[in-house]
């Protein structure tokens, strides 16, 4: 069975055995290639996109641009505070302490959504970065509250390559930033060319020491 087949199939038994599922989407090249893997099974899955108020401008022109094309059910996630009124009363948190600009851009917004499902879908692949390099197709997350839900990434063990690979067969668009050298894509403050080519996260919160916003840590507790 190769790897397309295989994620079907993790689809398909993850949906056959939960009743409310949801796909985070960062319009990553994964994520587009699990989208659109997921709409042939379930065409109403709601796509849930961490709105920071900081990404590329490219990004929400072809995050609209997708949507216009593939028609799915796009559920924005934002912040309590809008992007002005955090820098008004903290500054600019991504330079200062990103982690806490992560945290309530991030973290917060999709963490209070998940409650509402219990199977969380995820376009993660081990070869993104080190801390991702044991990440299981199938995994349980728990949250703050308590609140437990599958976590499921069909594409595990896929890699850039053959993600896009699939985009060429399946006739999708990719974001064009990949073009101007950049690997992996987050808000435009704290992504830059990766610095390390074996690393593509290597370019995210460059010198900061950081990897993870601190939605994905891998363990039994997110």
């Amino acid at each position: 069975m190769d790897k397309v087949e295989t994620a079907k199939s993790i689809i398909q038994k993850a949906l056959a055995t939960q009743g409310n599922p949801c796909f985070t989407c960062s319009f990553q090249a994964e994520d587009v290639a699990l989208l659109h893997l997921l709409l042939q099974e379930k065409p109403d899955i709601p796509v849930l996109f961490l709105d920071t108020g900081y990404h590329f401008p490219e990004v929400y022109a072809y995050r609209d641009a997708l949507r216009e094309q593939m028609g799915f059910r796009l559920v924005n996630l934002t912040p309590s505070l809008s992007r002005e009124e955090q820098e008004r009363f903290y500054g600019r948190l991504y330079e200062t302490d990103p982690n806490r600009c992560c945290q309530m851009r991030k973290v917060e917004p999709l963490f209070q959504a998940l409650e509402g499902y219990d199977t969380w879908f995820t376009g993660l692949r081990r070869e993104q970065s080190p801390t991702r390099a044991n990440l299981n197709p199938v995994e349980e997350a728990i949250l703050h509250s308590g609140h437990r839900l599958k976590k499921v990434s069909p594409l595990y063990d896929w890699t850039l390559k053959e993600v896009f690979a699939y985009l060429a067969v399946a006739g999708l668009p990719y974001l064009p930033l990949y073009d101007q050298g950049y690997l992996s894509i987050g808000c435009a403050p704290c992504t830059a060319k990766p610095l390390d080519p074996q690393d593509p996260r290597s370019g995210r919160w460059a010198g900061k020491g950081k990897l993870e916003c601190g939605i994905h840590l891998h363990g039994k507790e997110e």
